[in-house]
């Protein structure tokens, strides 16, 4: 049996868990890169019975699951991935199974972003390891206003965190109620209230037909001239074109963003060169404990499909 772990960025798979079970039954391939391509992901992974992805990382839609006739089990990082024909691959005969996710995580590196904003952390760092010191002038978010777009589990615990530092929240989402908003300590609000007012909006919605540039060049001109925008949901529920737009000519406070629409970001995006911008390359779940779980689900899912009992199943 050849198993192939695909897109260990940081080259950790096989130190977050126990693989020796599944070593004693099986040959395991690690990759550490991301290649784009029917054609080459084919010719990579065309020996494999069993590949485990981490998350988005290398989609699997249907051309390409059915170009690898001998894959027998998918197993995704998390519950959920759409970036997987589910469909497809039960049709082809192929098990795929999810792992579970740690929510803290990526509701953590949220704030993180914000903080940054507020006080232009990456300015500052900059400066002192250039020989330099002050060189900007930070806020305060005692008092300013966080809008959350999407109050479920993330967005909920965003909304905690900016009351906790004595921010109003408000919030708003297509099927948000008031009822639920006061469950989270926010105050549900209209979208273009919601960026007329906020001086600091974090996007915390699922990427579907109905969210896909859910933000546009419409909603960031209603936005304050020093408000910031914080994105560690999906780049494309940010509309590329218009952010990039309202970024160079200033007309916001700038974007903390950890999620793009075309990941690994390219070295030469434009994104990279706006000193307007703070970014992560999407490392929201990328924590010691939440790898940890998941790379060991993947290890336990493995060995239960080859026991003939595969655990986790996601259905189309």
């Amino acid at each position: 049996m050849k198993v192939a772990l695909l897109d260990d960025y940081q080259g950790v798979a096989m130190t977050c868990a126990d693989w020796s079970a599944v070593r004693s039954k099986a040959e395991i391939t690690v990759f550490r890169d991301t290649i784009v391509g029917l054609d080459a992901l084919a010719e990579r992974l065309g020996d494999f019975e069993v590949i485990g992805i981490m998350r988005e990382r290398t989609p699997f839609p249907k051309a390409l699951l059915e170009r690898l006739p001998k894959l027998k089990l998918l197993v995704t990082t998390g519950h959920r991935n759409d970036s997987v024909d589910i469909a497809a691959a039960k049709a082809l005969g192929i098990t795929v199974c999810g792992t579970p996710s740690s929510a803290p995580a990526a509701a953590e590196l949220t704030w993180a972003l914000i903080m940054a904003a507020a006080r232009r952390i990456d300015l500052e760092t900059r400066s002192f390891h250039d020989g330099g010191w002050q060189v900007g002038l930070g806020r305060e978010l005692k008092g300013a206003t966080l809008g959350v777009i999407g109050l479920g589990r993330l967005g909920g615990q965003v909304a905690t965190y900016g009351r906790t530092f004595g921010m109003r929240v408000i919030a708003w989402s297509q099927n948000l109620t008031a009822e639920r908003a006061a469950e989270a300590g926010a105050e549900a609000v209209s979208k273009e209230t919601l960026f007329r007012e906020a001086d600091f909006i974090s996007v915390h919605l699922k990427l579907s037909d109905r969210s896909r540039g859910l933000v546009g060049a419409a909603d960031l001109a209603l936005m304050k001239p020093d408000a910031w925008i914080v994105n560690t949901a999906r780049g494309p529920i940010i509309d590329r074109a218009a952010l990039l737009a309202a970024l160079k000519d200033r007309r916001i406070g700038g974007a903390a963003l950890d999620v793009f629409d075309d990941e690994p970001l390219p070295g030469d995006d434009a994104l990279r060169r706006l000193d307007n911008v703070v970014a992560t390359p999407h490392v929201g779940y990328v924590t010691r404990e939440n790898y940890a779980t998941m790379y060991r689900v993947t290890a336990e899912n493995i060995l239960a499909f080859l026991a003939g009992t595969p655990q986790n199943v996601i259905e189309p």
